[in-house]
This record gives C-alpha cells, sequence and structure tokens, in this order.
C-alpha cells in the first residue's frame, strides 16, 4: 500500500469554501481504481492548513488512474485554485 500525504496551504479567508468543496470532491478519489481510504484534517496552529492522507494500491492508481484521468481535471477544477502555494506531495510506503 502506498500512502500519498500531501500538505493543502489554503488561502486565507477560503477555508470554509475549501471545506465544503472538498466534501463534494473526495467522491472523485474514491470512484478510482486502488483507493483505498482518505483522510483530510485541519492543522491547529496554521488556521489555513490542511493534511490529506490518501492510502492507494499501488504508486500507479495515484500517478496514473487518477492524475490521467478526465476526473483529475474535475478535481482540478474544483480545488487547486484553493492552494496557495500549490500543495508539495509525497508517496510513502511502510517499512515495518
Amino acid at each position: 500500500m502506498i500512502l500519498e500525504v500531501a500538505i493543502l496551504d489554503v488561502k486565507k479567508g477560503e477555508e470554509k469554501e475549501f471545506e465544503k468543496t472538498f466534501k463534494h470532491a473526495q467522491n472523485i478519489i474514491t470512484s478510482i481504481t486502488g483507493y483505498v481510504s482518505h483522510d483530510l484534517q485541519k492543522c491547529i496552529e496554521t488556521k489555513n492548513r490542511y493534511i490529506l492522507l490518501v492510502n492507494w494500491k499501488t504508486l500507479e492508481n495515484h500517478t496514473v488512474d487518477f492524475r490521467q484521468s478526465d476526473l483529475y481535471q474535475e478535481w482540478k477544477k474544483l480545488l487547486h485554485h484553493f492552494y496557495s502555494p500549490f500543495p508539495t506531495v509525497e508517496h510513502y510506503t511502510s517499512i515495518i
């Protein structure tokens, strides 16, 4: 299993709208081949920062099945305008 980790800095003042939009957008990733689960958490110290954790069966489920899909274009349209700067996304694998 692969863990995708994205630090999302949302433009200040747009947090509530982002959260509302994400509730709709999350239906996109749940429909992608290899999707396992996800969690979105809000930072306590930095009020406009979130962390998105997505578990995928394989790296390619994220980088190919999701990122190269038509649904990703919808995801981008819904969410990418909220971010400043654009998020860093990394992938992790368990070692234990």
